[in-house]
């Protein structure tokens, strides 16, 4: 290597030499012609490259020499005590206290007094027992009502469960009374006399008693049952007794589990008299079913393939009939993209038992004189898309087809007689139930936020076509539904929130006093609440409700306004035993 160093330093050294001689001045280096071949074409190898990895061409790697250190230590006297260490605060949230018990009484315009009492306390380490006492009542005073339009609802519920090792179970008492007025006289299509007005007893009183129970266990192919025994009655004679168990079992079979659900449903019951006061009503219904399926889990995708088999043994007054009811009962769901959407559908098909007591907690103001039957809900197809835009906000779109015999409809009753003479009910101013076959076709969509922890919004809404076979309408149907809810906690202890919701027009008929009919539309409304409370220390809290705040005396049925502005304030307070 060294020789190669000598070369270059001699080349080196001569091309110095022959730029010194050129630099002279004035010297004359004569002329020659010089014939150019070809241009020159410089290539990549012409060029030097630098390589990335030198090599070392030495005859041998320099050795490192070994370096050896030594420290020499002498002791020095220190003063210096370091502090102990201490974990940095972190602010911790104070632990919310729970109570087992509350009681709340608010009173507010219009009479009203609405009082819960909860209580529940523990028995043993597995035993509990509880009980609940609600009341709402309103003394009227709606503008422009002939008949007295109070009403009263008390319910006393009570309850004993037990929590073991292998399987949960609890029994249920209660009774309840509700009394309603038959107010909503039709004076826009007949004439009524002060007399005949003063003659009228609206009232009528509702009575139910039940006693249940439920069971379920966790390691067992058992997997739950309940059963209920209730009875209904009003003021009018009018009487209904209505049983029902359903158990459900969860068989494995190799990696797959078959569920199987049975029911045994009861309801029979009888009215004094008919609407045309000629002859009493009775009627009973015993549904047998079983509903096996078979649940399909792979990945994303979810499966639940099943059939309902139905045998109905009915009877209205002497009239007996007895069928055989088979549905589908399948629903599948598949995850497009993790839980941000999820695209599900479905057939499903029930036989669905109707009862007295179920239709008065739908309308309260329907007559004594009711025929009770139940509607064979033959499929509903359906299908949708939910999931999520963003993680604090939830959707879900859905569209389906329903298809149902002997549809329940609330149509309104009739005057008969003379009013002076006529029940209370009798006066046009109750309703009764008609049975026709209906198909539906609905749109809904429903969005869910929650903004924050203390910021929670929700909006949906419904739209319906409805198809009848023998009625002119779809009687007390409406075709839009929708409503939207927020709700705020403005500090640790104000809160506060508003709903509203939207009903669209409805049709009913009514008839005048030529006794003739005549289809009516009940106009949509919208009813917008709000309410506010206050924390005043972790046992009380203050809070004011504002109903219907717009105070349209809007028409939930026909004849029938309800209350306009309402206002409820009051306090609730929590507390152990």
């Amino acid at each position: 290597m060294k020789t190669k160093f000598r070369y270059i330093a001699i080349a080196i050294a001569f091309a110095g030499a022959q730029e010194a001689f050129a630099q002279k001045k004035d010297e004359n280096i004569g002329t020659e012609v010089v014939n150019v071949v070809k241009p020159y074409t410089p290539t990549i190898s012409d060029a030097f490259k630098v390589k990335e990895t030198p090599v070392i061409e030495d005859d041998e790697d320099t050795k490192k020499e070994e370096i050896k250190y030594n420290i020499f230590s002498f002791p020095v006297a220190s003063t210096f005590a370091p502090a102990k260490g201490r974990a940095a605060a972190v602010d911790k949230e104070a632990k919310e206290k729970y109570f087992n018990n509350y009681a709340t009484l608010g009173v507010g315009n219009y009479g009203t007094i609405n009082a819960e009492l909860f209580v529940t306390e523990n028995v043993s380490d597995t035993d509990y027992m509880g009980g609940m006492l609600r009341h709402l009542s309103s003394q009227g005073g709606i503008k422009d009502v002939k008949l007295d339009d109070q009403y009263y609802n008390t319910a006393l519920d009570l309850t004993y469960g037990s929590r073991q090792q292998g399987y949960n179970w609890s029994t249920d008492l209660g009774y309840q009374r509700q009394t309603y007025n038959w107010y909503g006289l039709p004076l826009d299509y007949v004439t009524f006399t002060p007399e005949a007005i003063a003659a009228i007893d609206p009232q009528q009183t509702y009575q139910t008693f039940y006693i249940g129970g439920k069971i379920a266990t966790k390691d067992s192919f058992f997997h739950n049952a309940s059963a209920q025994y209730k009875r209904f009655w009003d003021a009018y004679g009018s009487a209904e007794n209505r049983f029902f168990i359903t158990p459900s079992l969860d068989i494995p079979i190799m990696d797959e589990k078959i569920k199987v659900d049975f029911v045994a449903d009861y309801v029979g019951g009888s009215f004094d008299k008919d609407i045309t006061n000629l002859a009493d009503l009775s009627y009973s219904h015993f549904n047998l079913g079983v509903q096996p399926s078979l649940l399909y889990q792979k990945e994303d995708l979810s499966v639940q393939l099943g059939a309902g088999i139905f045998y109905s043994m009915g009877k209205m007054n002497n009239d007996s009939d007895n069928k055989i009811f088979v549905y589908p009962q399948v629903k599948a769901s598949y995850k497009v993209v993790g839980d941000l959407m999820v695209a599900y559908a479905g057939a499903e098909g029930t036989l669905r038992q109707n009862s007295y007591a179920d239709f008065v907690s739908q309308n309260p103001f329907v007559s004594p004189t009711l025929i009770v039957a139940p509607t064979d809900q033959k499929y509903d197809i359906y299908v949708g898309l939910k999931g999520k835009l963003a993680s604090t906000v939830a959707y879900n779109v859905r569209g389906s087809y329903m298809n149902e015999d002997n549809h329940a409809f609330f149509l309104n009753n009739a005057a008969l007689g003379t009013v002076a003479d006529a029940m209370g009910y009798s006066n046009g101013n109750s309703f009764g139930v008609v049975y026709d076959n209906l198909k539906t076709i609905s749109f809904f969509g429903e969005l869910k936020a929650d903004f924050s922890q203390k910021v929670h919004f929700g909006i949906n809404g419904t739209y319906f076509s409805y198809s009848t076979e023998n009625l002119q309408e779809a009687f007390n149907l409406p075709q839009i539904k929708g409503g939207a809810s927020l709700d705020v906690d403005i500090t640790d202890k104000w809160y506060a929130g508003t709903n509203i919701f939207f009903v669209g027009d409805r049709k009913d008929m009514v008839f005048n006093e030529n006794t003739q009919l005549e289809i009516v539309t009940l106009k949509s409304y919208f009813d917008l609440n709000a309410h506010a409370g206050y924390k005043y220390n972790e046992r009380l809290t203050g809070f004011l409700k504002l109903n219907n705040i717009t105070g349209q005396n809007y028409e939930r049925w026909v004849n029938y306004q309800v209350q306009g502005f309402q206002f409820l304030i009051g306090a609730s307070y929590k507390f152990n035993f």
